[in-house]
C-alpha cells in the first residue's frame, strides 16, 4: 500500500460512506474496532481482506496498515482504544461476533458526546467486558503470494460462480492439483473449498448490500440452489440473506 497516512490516535467516530467509497491506507498508534451499523465494511491489509456485516466487527491492532471499503450505504462506527488496552490480546486483524447487546453498546459509545464523563467510562467498561466474551469468527480472505496460487484465486475472484474443480483451475494456472492444494493450506491456512466458500460469502454480502435479490445472489456466487446458499449464509452470519438489509 502506498501513501500511508499516519494518525496518532485511533478515532472514535461515525462516518457515512457511499457504496464503493474507500478510506485509503492508514495506520494508528492505538487499536481500533470497526463496526458497520448499516451496509458491509471490508478492511484490507497486505495479508488479505476481512469483511463484516452488522453481526460482526473487525479488530485492527495498533500500527496495522489498513484500508476500508463500503458495500452498500455504510454507517461506519469506529471505536479507538489506547495501545495498552487490548481486551482480547489480539495482535492481528480479527473478526468478532457482535451480539445484540454489543451492537447497542457500539452505537451508543460511538455516537458521543466524547467527553470522559463517569457515565461514559462505565459504558466503555461494559463494552470492553462484552468484547472479552466475543468469539472470533473466520470471515477473512487471506492474500496469496505464490504466483500459481494467486492465479487460481484470481480466476475465482473474477467469477465466484466458476464451476471448475481445483484440478482444472490448477491446470489453467500451469500447476498441479496437489501443489495448489498444499499451497492453500500452507499460505492461506484453509482448504480450497473453505477459501472458495469465504470468497462466495464475501461477494454475496456485497451483492446483498446493493439490494440484489437472494436468488440472483445465489446464482452469481455459484451455489447449486437458493436453499443451499441460505443454509451456508445463515450458518456463517447467524441470519438469513433475505433479512440482511432489514437488520440495519
Amino acid at each position: 500500500m502506498s501513501e500511508i497516512r499516519h494518525t496518532p490516535e485511533a478515532p472514535t467516530s461515525i462516518k457515512s460512506l457511499a457504496p464503493g467509497e474507500r478510506i485509503d491506507a492508514h495506520r494508528h498508534d492505538g487499536h481500533q474496532i470497526i463496526y458497520a451499523g448499516s451496509g458491509v465494511v471490508a478492511v484490507t491489509t497486505d495479508a488479505g481482506t476481512w469483511f463484516a456485516p452488522g453481526t460482526r466487527a473487525i479488530w485492527v491492532p495498533a500500527g496495522c496498515v489498513h484500508a476500508h471499503r463500503a458495500h452498500g450505504h455504510l454507517a461506519l462506527h469506529l471505536l479507538g482504544l489506547p495501545p495498552d488496552t487490548n481486551p482480547l490480546g489480539l495482535d492481528t486483524p480479527t473478526v468478532l461476533a457482535v451480539s445484540p447487546l454489543l451492537r447497542e453498546l457500539f452505537l451508543a459509545y460511538t455516537r458521543g458526546p466524547h467527553d470522559e464523563t463517569p457515565e461514559r467510562l462505565r459504558l466503555r467498561a461494559v463494552l470492553l467486558d462484552q468484547l472479552r466474551a466475543s468469539p472470533q469468527q473466520p470471515v477473512q480472505l487471506p492474500a496469496p503470494t505464490d504466483p500459481r496460487l494467486a492465479t487460481v484465486c484470481d480466476f475465482l475472484r473474477r467469477d465466484p460462480a466458476d464451476p471448475r474443480s481445483l484440478s482444472a483451475l490448477a491446470s489453467a494456472a500451469g500447476a498441479g492439483e496437489r501443489t495448489v492444494s498444499r499451497l492453500f493450506r500452507q499460505e492461506l491456512g484453509m482448504t480450497f473449498p473453505q477459501w472458495r466458500t469465504q470468497l462466495r460469502l464475501y461477494h454475496a454480502l456485497r451483492l446483498l448490500a446493493d439490494d440484489v435479490p437472494v436468488t440472483t445472489v445465489a446464482h452469481r456466487c455459484g451455489w447449486a440452489s437458493t436453499s443451499a446458499f441460505i443454509d451456508v449464509f445463515r450458518r456463517a452470519f447467524g441470519y438469513t440473506p433475505g433479512t440482511h438489509n432489514r437488520r440495519c
